[in-house]
């Protein structure tokens, strides 16, 4: 293992994440890995990034990006010839997943030149991947970000997300990741309803990663909320909004969508 190149990469730009996201997944990785790694940040904003993590601009553009509400197409500024200093394959990182296990093995799985996702389970009926962790070598991508150039906005508007763009389109197509690596936080860890108002979500022994796609992130399952932009109730005060103007969902959506604080969450992390 110790022969394995392990590089891991992440992206942040603007203000949604400051430094303390990039902080908090470089010391969930180095308590996850077995060294030597590297971990290699590309931002637009270096303030306040601990001295292990290697700061790179973000990777340039000669095209215009869509704005959308679906999709994080900034991410294809990664699909570049070039990632800085790196070379040889790469493990794409969100700055919003819980690491839960050693990493060792998303760099001995498959062969150097795969393109590997995780598994989308939010389509089950459709073979799509997520971007939240995947692994390709640097420079593998540079058709999808020389034909997305051609057409952003006609592109993002099809796909709808990058992930189903690089699923589709990936030179000599993708490979997945065992299912118990990653899992989604809403749909493998959280109780369904009605256990959700009384058991925390569980944190699987097989897991590596857990991730979060959608509104609920890491900060809303430690403080025990569905979406970031609704107050933190207590059980009892979901359950009494049924029945009043202020719903925003219906009733059965409304039922599924509240959790307990997640303990293990708080506990992993952190920095």
């Amino acid at each position: 293992m110790s022969q394995v190149k392990k590089q891991l990469i992440c992206i942040n730009w603007g203000s949604k994440y400051g430094a303390e996201y990039i902080n908090r997944l470089y010391a969930m990785v180095a308590r996850n890995i077995t060294p030597p790694f590297s971990f290699t940040c590309f931002t637009d904003n270096c303030r306040g990034i601990r001295g292990e993590v290697k700061l790179e601009p973000l990777p340039e553009l000669d095209f215009e990006l869509p704005v959308t509400e679906k999709g994080i197409w900034p991410k294809c500024r990664l699909w570049n010839e070039k990632l800085g200093h790196l070379s040889g394959p790469v493990l794409f990182l969100d700055l919003d997943l819980v690491i839960t296990g050693n990493l060792d093995d998303f760099f001995s799985f498959g062969n150097p030149d795969d393109v590997i996702l995780a598994r989308n389970p939010s389509n089950p009926l459709e073979r799509l991947g997520q971007t939240s962790i995947y692994r390709f070598p640097v420079g593998k991508l540079l058709p999808l970000l020389e034909q997305f150039s051609k057409s952003p906005a006609e592109i993002a508007k099809s796909y709808k997300y990058e992930q189903r763009y690089v699923t589709r389109n990936a030179p000599n197509g993708i490979k997945f990741w065992p299912k118990p690596w990653v899992l989604h936080f809403r749909h493998h860890c959280r109780p369904t309803f009605p256990f959700n108002y009384f058991i925390p979500a569980k944190c699987p022994a097989s897991s590596k990663v857990v991730i979060f796609p959608g509104d609920l992130n890491p900060v809303d399952a430690i403080q025990g909320r569905y979406h970031s932009d609704e107050p933190i109730r207590t059980a009892a005060e979901h359950i009494q909004l049924i029945f009043k103007a202020e719903r925003k969902r219906s009733v059965t959506a409304h039922l599924r969508h509240y959790i307990l604080p997640t303990t293990w969450v708080e506990k992993l992390w952190r920095e």
